[in-house]
């Protein structure tokens, strides 16, 4: 859920507590969750979306995921399951809140657009409720979506966000309201609707649906990196992605599940050439 090391909406303290600000259908909020001995964990929070958030918990933490049917052939894949038995696919049902950040991740690279994330979150959006004493310092609530809308051209330079992703984001800002309401919808009924609106692809869907939607399925078509990534954990070798989807298709309602297992099994392939700086869109 985090948007790299600094992201000011999450901080993970040290030992087992993590702290999320967030903006629910009710306000703001800030939940503190901490892992309890066995499978327990605790939920504070504040703010006037503390119930909401309270009440949204055991979706958070993939309470409504199934995993029945999948089945791990694969021996990475089997192993990895094996050691992560209580991994889920979370559900946040907060649309906007997955999307904005996944926008600005388009054709950039991960610093890139955590940084936008970061700067803009910080300007636009206001600090997590709670206690003083209490909270991590630094932690900020995302803007709303009028706030998103007003953002000035100038500062969306500033941030290093281009002019298609920040026209996709103040559009998006827009539809806020019927965007929210898709937590409701099947998965790949919400992932349809989103790609009607411009400027987000099948990519972007898929990123909201692993997290806002609990899309066990979603895989993210168009990622830079994940087709290699895939081909190497299962076959050792870089693949293109019709060639991914293929070696997916075994896991036909879980394949996020799959990649989401490569992942945690760590598998890095082989890499050749200069690594992409990125482009620094404060500078044109």
């Amino acid at each position: 859920m985090s948007r790299g090391p600094g992201d000011p909406t999450m901080r993970l303290r040290t030992g087992t507590a993590l702290w999320r600000a967030t903006r629910t259908p009710e306000g703001p909020a800030t939940l503190r969750l901490e892992a309890m001995p066995g499978y327990d964990v605790a939920a504070t929070a504040w703010g006037p979306g503390a119930a909401w958030a309270l009440d949204g918990v055991p979706a958070l933490l993939g309470e409504g995921d199934d995993p029945a049917g999948f089945d791990p052939r694969h021996p990475l894949l089997r192993d990895t399951w094996r050691r992560n038995p209580g991994w889920r696919v979370p559900r946040s049902r907060q649309v906007m809140e997955a999307l904005v950040p996944a926008v600005l991740e388009q054709k950039v690279t991960g610093r890139e657009a955590w940084r936008a994330w970061r700067t803009l979150v910080c300007r636009y959006g206001e600090p997590a409720p709670g206690p003083v004493d209490l909270l991590p310092r630094g932690m900020f609530v995302a803007p709303t979506p009028e706030s998103w809308r007003r953002v000035p051209s100038w500062d969306w330079h500033r941030a290093g966000v281009d002019l298609s992703r920040s026209r996709t984001v103040v559009t998006a800002a827009g539809s806020a309201g019927r965007l929210e309401a898709l937590h409701a919808a099947g998965p790949a009924e919400a992932a349809r609707k989103m790609r009607t609106l411009p400027g987000i692809g099948v990519w972007t869907a898929a990123e909201v649906g692993q997290r806002a939607l609990g899309d066990a399925d979603a895989v993210s078509v168009g990622d830079f990196h994940l087709a290699s990534m895939v081909g190497w954990a299962l076959v050792g070798e870089r693949v293109d992605e019709d060639a991914m989807l293929e070696l997916l298709e075994p896991y036909a309602g879980h394949r996020y599940r799959a990649v989401r297992m490569i992942e945690l099994a760590g598998v890095r392939y082989e890499r050749h050439g200069p690594r992409y700086a990125g482009r620094d869109y404060r500078a044109m």
